[in-house]
């Protein structure tokens, strides 16, 4: 895979992937842990990042403030993008990639995702120091994950 992208183009993708007429719906909420999984995996697999930005841990989990203030005008509610806005990333490695974060986590809530994050070591050490989750957390944690290792 090459990288990074830019963590709006991962937003932007994983946007044009909702099924509306499924009820398959993204808000911001949903959209900050489907990209911090997102890292946290690129991050086991490759040990590098996915896109430059930083994630922090805010009240309810983990946050890419970028992209958060980009959206926070749809507050609760499910975030529309114009047709194809999504496929601004041209590798395919990546993309298969975010094609598969988004089949294991999209199928969950905003607040279940919210709720797993919050149970997660990487926000856990993140919150108590009121700050940046770290790659390094990141990366230990979802090789544990990907190991089937998690406590």
């Amino acid at each position: 895979m090459t990288s990074p992208v830019k963590a709006m183009q991962v937003a932007h993708y994983f946007l044009a992937l909702q099924d509306e007429d499924a009820g398959d719906l993204i808000s911001n909420l949903k959209l900050q842990k489907l990209l911090y999984y997102a890292q946290g995996l690129h991050l086991a697999l490759t040990g590098k990042p996915l896109y430059p930005e930083r994630i922090e841990a805010w009240q309810h989990g983990p946050v890419v403030p970028d992209i958060y203030h980009a959206f926070k005008e749809y507050r609760a509610c499910p975030i529309s993008i114009e047709e194809g806005n999504g496929m601004a990333i041209r590798d395919e490695a990546v993309v298969d990639f975010l094609n598969e974060v988004y089949d294991v986590f999209g199928q969950y809530s905003a607040w279940k995702l919210r709720n797993m994050t919050h149970e997660e070591p990487p926000y856990k050490e993140a919150e108590d120091s009121q700050g940046e989750i770290s790659r390094a957390s990141m990366r230990r944690y979802f090789r544990r994950y990907l190991n089937d290792e998690t406590p």
